[in-house]
């Protein structure tokens, strides 16, 4: 069985954004030589996510709006967990919605996705260096 492991470099200039990093992960794919296996895909941060959905603009904007209003980021003072001296603690509760990771077959050397499916980084808390994780196991 081949293992390959990579990670992903991400330094957003905003607080919050939501990157496509399927090109990363099939480029990750490629160079792993897998032809038949599994693709896990994880942030490497408690304050970011990785999910599937549409590459969509309208879709995303929806996102920032649900998001928001499920967890605000202001008031700061409305969170326990900002009082340790953090500003993120709807960082936290938006990537507990959408959630670590993912896992995408490979199939003949290629992710084996549905209609329209993507994979994207979901920055919470960005302006800082954060990781994403790429494991690939197959043969």
């Amino acid at each position: 069985m081949k293992s390959h492991r990579q990670e992903l470099l991400f330094t957003t200039p905003s607080r919050r954004a939501l990157i496509n990093i399927t090109p990363q992960v099939e480029a990750e794919v490629q160079l792993s030589g897998v032809r038949e296996g599994l693709c896990l895909v994880n942030a490497m941060h408690i304050t970011s996510s990785v999910f599937i959905n549409d590459d969509e603009s309208g879709l995303h904007a929806d996102y920032e709006r649900w998001l928001e209003k499920l967890a605000p980021e202001k008031p700061h003072s409305a969170y326990d967990h900002n009082r340790t001296g953090e500003d993120n603690a709807d960082a936290h509760l938006k990537r507990q919605l959408m959630g670590r990771e993912v896992v995408v077959a490979i199939t003949r050397g290629r992710l084996d996705f549905g209609p329209w499916e993507q994979i994207f980084y979901g920055e919470f808390d960005g302006r800082r260096k954060k990781r994403v994780l790429v494991k690939i196991i197959g043969e």
